[in-house]
């Protein structure tokens, strides 16, 4: 019989999109960032914030909002330098695929070819994992792996030793977003181009682009005149907290920049590596982390669309059925951070702030795309991502709000409780009993959290750090064995992955 001909390889179609934007819209859309950013800053009274918009390789809209230093008269602009946060993500990836074009690694290529002691607690899956795998998610780490660990002090190479300690989901199986195991698979691409991450990210990205504001180290953005610090909430408004220092995850959140400096990656993201005459990605290289590689959620209904990840970023469909490439950051310690791009328009967005997630960046992000492609806001945003983001940086502790128990059961001794306790994952703890009161020592930070009696042998301690934020109340309960003696206590805001036991240490 005959043989039907396919030709190989058969192109890939470009979707068809039936909507179309004239450039007018996009005038129109780029003319209203002004009332937009005003009336953002005036609904979540944020300190302040900065758009960048990018059109056909051109910075068509650039400004800042409000204030860098709340009492501070020195206004945002559009070289202020914020903390990136998770947006560090998609611009670290971009690092990676120059070192996929420069042959040293590939998106496949296995961790333990450069970090040979990099290890999952499994063999064949610690063998097996790829940078891809890590970028993408689908390592099998459970949700934000180490995070707790870098809360308390450790740093990199620790957070990534004792990864294998943590229970583990099914290796490529399902999506559970880590800033460690990426930060893990930087790592590896850092050794392979025999250097360091931040210089790795600044020789390749940052210095050729001309992102002079831009730097992976957090010094770099302390030290910059034109910065806009970090915020908390405080009894009358926002006020400084500049407290979160994330080298430890630089890869997945450390990066600072300005949307001066983002516009000109956007552009370049746009252009599929192209910057000006410049080519700093192949297309081959960069294609990879621009496409589907993990689903992040089944879809709720069968006429919904999954959500999707590449590597480092974000990859959906807009209700106009283009694809995006997005992603947001926020740390509850005082940043929320969004970009956005339309491939098919060759457009993109990015909205920084100087605050905890309130949906400020998104709703920007939002309502912009919104007015860009179909004239109006299909929704009030902020009402719609509020309450979501707002929910990134309220109080944890399943104590939070309950008042102690008016019975409460006398506590033994402050001096029965004191002494050291052993955790394999978080090391040891120090309970230390000083004038009939008792405080809690964890990690190298080695912060003082005074612990307060609640009942019996239950105590409640009050941590500050970024995956508890302020107004947090963690429980601490110890178990006596059947002499009476204390043998053992656990800490509730360690113990998310099952981890918070810590042995008395003989």
């Amino acid at each position: 019989m005959p043989v039907l001909a396919i030709p190989d390889p058969i192109p890939a179609p470009a979707s068809t999109v039936f909507l179309a934007v004239p450039e007018e819209r996009i005038a129109q859309a780029t003319s209203t960032l002004d009332d937009l950013g005003l009336e953002i800053l005036e609904r979540t009274g944020i300190p302040g914030l900065a758009i960048a918009v990018v059109y056909k390789g051109q910075v068509i809209y650039a400004r800042g909002f409000g204030e860098r230093i709340v009492g501070n008269p020195e206004p945002v602009d559009a070289d202020t330098v914020f903390l990136l946060a998770s947006v560090s993500k998609p611009v670290g990836a971009t690092v990676v695929a120059t070192q996929v074009d420069a042959g040293r690694v590939e998106w496949d290529s296995a961790v333990q070819d450069f970090l040979p002691w990099f290890d999952l607690g499994d063999e064949w899956t610690s063998e097996h994992v790829t940078i891809g795998d890590l970028y993408a998610h689908r390592s099998g780490l459970p949700d934000h792996a180490g995070d707790d660990l870098e809360d308390i002090g450790f740093d990199r190479d620790t957070v990534m030793e004792r990864l294998a300690l943590l229970p583990k989901n099914q290796f490529r199986a399902g999506y559970a977003y880590t800033n460690f195991g990426l930060t893990a698979a930087a790592e590896a691409v850092a050794v392979a181009a025999g250097t360091d991450w931040a210089s790795l990210s600044e020789e390749m990205i940052y210095e050729p682009l001309g992102m002079t504001s831009t730097s992976s180290r957090h010094a770099d953005y302390m030290a910059r005149a034109n910065r806009a610090a970090s915020h908390v909430p405080g009894a009358g408004g926002y006020v400084v907290s500049d407290r979160r220092q994330p080298d430890a995850q630089s890869p997945a959140g450390g990066v600072s920049s300005s949307v001066n400096d983002m516009a000109r990656w956007m552009a370049m993201v746009l252009d599929g590596g192209q910057a000006g005459d410049t080519r700093l990605i192949s297309d081959e290289a960069l294609s990879p982390a621009l496409s589907p590689q993990m689903i992040t959620g089944a879809p709720r209904d069968v006429s919904a669309r999954a959500g999707t990840y590449g590597f480092g970023f974000n990859v959906g469909t807009r209700p106009t059925g283009r694809v995006m490439l997005s992603h947001s950051g926020a740390f509850s310690l005082g940043a929320s951070t969004s970009i956005a791009m339309i491939p098919d328009l060759d457009l993109g967005i990015v909205v920084l702030t100087n605050a905890p997630p309130v949906g400020a960046a998104e709703a920007i992000t939002a309502s912009f795309l919104d007015r860009s492609e179909i004239g109006i806001d299909s929704r009030d945003w902020l009402d719609a991502y509020g309450p979501l983001m707002a929910s990134l940086s309220a109080p944890v502790g399943q104590l939070v709000g309950v008042e102690p128990p008016r019975d409460a059961a006398p506590a033994k001794p402050s001096d029965e409780y004191a002494g050291r306790y052993g955790n394999a994952y978080f090391g040891p703890a120090t309970v230390t009993a000083s004038d009939d009161s008792l405080s809690l020592r964890l990690g190298p930070a080695d912060g003082e959290l005074p612990m307060t009696h609640w009942d019996g042998n239950v105590f409640v301690v009050r941590p500050v750090s970024e995956n508890q934020p302020a107004g947090s109340i963690s429980r601490v309960a110890f178990f006596e064995d059947p002499s009476g003696d204390i043998v053992e206590m656990r800490i509730e805001h360690l113990n998310e992955n099952g981890l918070g036991s810590f042995l008395v240490l003989e």
